[in-house]
C-alpha cells in the first residue's frame, strides 16, 4: 500500500483570487515591476518597494520618526515616480501608513 497524500493534486495557479478564477491584477502587476507598487496620497504620488528582513542589511534613518531603522527589520522603500531616484526614503512600515497623520519629525542625535 502506497502512503496517503496530504496534499491535493493539483495546486491552484499563483496569484487567483480563486482556483480556476481570472488572475488578481494587483498579483501580477507586483510579478511584473518586481514589488514595487504606485501609491497616492494626500502627499501626492510614491512608488514604494517593500523590503524583507533577510534583505535589509544596512542601517537606515526613518524620515517619519528620526529613529533608525536596524538591519533585519523589515521596511519600506519609497521615492517619486518621476525622479532621478536620489529622493529615495526607508520608512518604517508604521511610518509610512501613517505619514499623512504626522509631520516629518526633527532628527534625535
Amino acid at each position: 500500500m502506497s502512503p496517503r497524500r496530504n496534499s491535493p493534486r493539483r495546486k491552484a495557479a499563483r496569484g487567483n483570487n480563486a482556483p480556476g478564477g481570472p488572475p488578481d491584477e494587483d498579483a501580477l502587476m507586483l510579478r511584473i515591476t518586481g514589488g514595487q507598487r504606485r501609491e497616492t496620497g494626500p502627499d501626492g504620488e510614491w512608488v514604494t518597494r517593500r523590503i524583507p528582513g533577510a534583505a535589509a542589511t544596512k542601517v537606515y534613518r526613518c524620515p517619519g520618526c528620526a529613529q533608525e531603522i536596524p538591519t533585519g527589520m523589515p521596511h519600506v522603500v519609497a521615492w517619486r515616480p518621476y525622479g532621478d531616484g536620489g529622493d529615495r526614503r526607508h520608512w518604517h512600515s508604521s511610518c509610512w501608513e501613517r505619514r499623512s497623520q504626522r509631520s516629518p519629525r526633527s532628527p534625535r542625535y
